[in-house]
């Protein structure tokens, strides 16, 4: 199967495993080095191997040991330019099944896609640099020439030097002691990632790092400004791991580390194998986003050990995550509070599809991406549509008893590899061959194809949610404010209250700006140092046209890098005559502090591109 975010030939080459041998140079801000690759012929005179490769100085290419040619094509039919060049690589007569190895010396360019360099005055301790990379879904071509697809995966080992006295860090496991090298004042890191990873997953950072333990296989990361804060945060994580393995079987991986990075970071959580990403955002002081570290250490089984073959199939790796994930949240605080995760991921997902518009293609659980940069698909649709998709076959089949031995069934038989939708399909129908007229009852045609909502809505408890609608209705009701009081908000968790606030933004009768600033004396929203509190508390003073939102509004966007956070609110600050001009006159003094992905998309929504 091709995969349309691609140059590659996977289908005529395999890549076993890469040896990377890196000096990070935050001089010139790049990598440089070489990268030797351990590849397989899959079909007998396959002259040429392509590459995947974007904005990299490639000096030489070694084939076998021998100089060979190479050039870079710049794009082909049907790839979009953003998905970079195709490097095409000369190859001896092959046969069926050889192994061929190409040593490839190179050096990253900067900008570049896949990494962020931050000056010190960047970081919270002010005093040294720092970078780390982002490559989902397909920017390692930017840091390394390779068939950069999930469809191909491998092993790999690293050994990567850097100027004393900072830490590297990678998405794998410490194979030897760090070395030390007076005389050019660097220091020497050595990694090995034994588990076969797809492109997207590598990973590396580079910074002034501390580390406190967190259980007995992971411990938390971060500059020492914040690390006592995240060991505390994430002390739950060991506990969450053994809850998903009940769920998913033997964790492999080794380590489950936590890095938390700067703000700039432009997600969550990015769930590189042993080392997880975490922004800065979910140190919130009370526990009350630790949910994203569930997600991330759902990966390990979905996602990571069990990969989407294309990025067209990416609900594969997100649905099925965010279905285990809420398994976890089941087995540590019952099961009321997946099914209100559940009602909060359905306003989600009718957030993305209001934004790309209900007929969108692109809100499909599947959707064509020929031409398409998989960030500009990117949304909550895989995440939600797909785990409504899950939720609704495992009450169909028969209940979590049921469901949960397929789901370990499915990670067992596909552990190691990729797959696509049609081949999950085929697996669950095998499975439930006793039920196959339950399965043929399911349609699978809107399901898979259809733009925006799910085809059917599956009925959840809404009794954690039923005083959140409520406060909600009589806000929309009310013409003062004056019945409200701080008492309102006691017995709510922070999750309810991030929810009644995600009902006043889907309201059809949005409250007035007056009492937008009477609920802030009631409640003092803007006081709120949970991230998720602020944004929303945000986005509703921008919707009901308070201009008293749009200065916190503006800063706000300025500060944080993730984007869930920040693109919405840049587009409804982008979109109010009030607001625009001071809005993008901010994005533009920010944009160069800004992660590559982050700005790029932003420019999309204030229309500047």
């Amino acid at each position: 199967m091709s995969d349309p975010s691609s140059h590659s030939n996977p289908h005529l080459f395999k890549t076993h495993h890469v040896d990377l041998n890196w000096l990070v140079d935050f001089e010139k801000k790049c990598l440089i080095g070489h990268a030797d690759l351990s590849m397989q012929a899959l079909e007998d005179n396959s002259s040429t191997l392509i590459l995947d490769c974007d904005n990299i100085t490639i000096n030489s290419i070694l084939v076998n040991g021998a100089s060979t040619k190479f050039s870079l094509t710049p794009g082909k039919a049907g790839k979009v330019e953003v998905f970079g060049s195709a490097l095409n690589i000369s190859l001896p007569t092959l046969k069926k099944n050889e192994k061929f190895a190409v040593h490839i010396d190179y050096e990253t360019t900067n900008p570049c896609s896949a990494l962020q360099w931050m000056d010190p005055p960047q970081t919270m301790g002010k005093v040294h640099p720092f970078m780390y990379s982002q490559c989902q879904a397909i920017n390692v071509r930017s840091i390394l020439p390779c068939q950069d697809t999930p469809s191909d995966k491998w092993t790999y080992t690293a050994k990567v030097s850097v100027k004393s006295p900072l830490v590297v860090l990678m998405s794998a496991v410490e194979s030897e002691d760090k070395s030390e090298n007076a005389e050019d004042g660097t220091t020497t890191y050595f990694y090995e990632q034994k588990i076969p990873i797809p492109s997207y997953l590598l990973a590396i950072v580079a910074g002034s790092l501390e580390s406190r333990d967190l259980g007995p296989r992971s411990r938390v990361w971060s500059e020492k400004e914040m690390v006592e804060a995240a060991a505390w945060e994430f002390a739950k994580t060991e506990e969450m791991l053994q809850v998903a393995e009940k769920l998913a079987g033997p964790y492999v991986w080794r380590r489950y580390d936590l890095l938390v990075l700067p703000p700039t970071f432009p997600f969550g959580g990015m769930e590189n194998p042993c080392l997880t990403f975490v922004t800065p955002a979910l140190v919130a002081g009370d526990r009350s986003l630790t949910h994203v570290v569930a997600h991330e250490i759902s990966h390990s089984w979905t996602g990571n050990l069990v990969t989407n073959q294309t990025w067209e199939d990416f609900w594969l790796n997100e649905g099925y995550t965010r279905f285990l994930e809420r398994k976890i949240i089941t087995a540590m605080y019952g099961e009321k509070n997946r099914q209100f995760h559940a009602l909060g991921g359905l306003k989600d997902l009718q957030d993305s599809i209001n934004a790309f518009g209900a007929t969108n293609p692109l809100t499909n659980l599947v959707p064509k991406l020929d031409g398409v940069h998989p960030d500009d698909a990117f949304s909550r649709v895989p995440y939600e549509k797909g785990f409504t998709l899950l939720y609704y076959l495992e009450q169909l089949l028969g209940g979590g008893d049921v469901f949960e031995p397929f789901l370990l069934s499915y990670i067992d038989h596909f552990k190691y590899k990729s797959l696509t939708t049609s081949e999950w399909k085929t697996y669950l129908y095998q499975y439930f061959h006793n039920k196959q007229e339950l399965l043929d009852s399911v349609d699978w045609n809107a399901w898979f194809n259809s733009p925006g909502m799910p085809p059917v809505i599956p009925e959840y408890d809404d009794s954690m949610m039923t005083s959140c609608t409520q406060l909600c209705q009589r806000w929309c009701r009310s013409e003062t404010g004056s019945e409200f009081s701080s008492d309102d908000l006691s017995e709510m968790s922070t999750k309810q209250k991030f929810e009644f606030l995600g009902e006043l933004l889907q309201s059809e009768k949005l409250i007035s700006p007056a009492l937008y600033a009477r609920m802030d004396e009631c409640y003092q929203f803007s006081a709120y140092k949970n991230v998720e509190i602020q944004c929303r508390w945000l986005q509703l003073g921008l919707k009901c046209r308070a201009t008293s939102a749009i200065q916190p509004a503006i800063q706000f966007a300025v500060t944080q890098g993730r984007e869930k956070y920040v693109r919405p609110m840049y587009r409804l600050l982008g979109g109010w005559e009030e607001s625009r001009e001071q809005t993008v006159k901010a994005f533009k003094e920010n944009y160069p502090f800004m992660h590559p992905i982050t700005g790029g998309n932003v420019k999309k929504d204030l229309k500047l591109v």
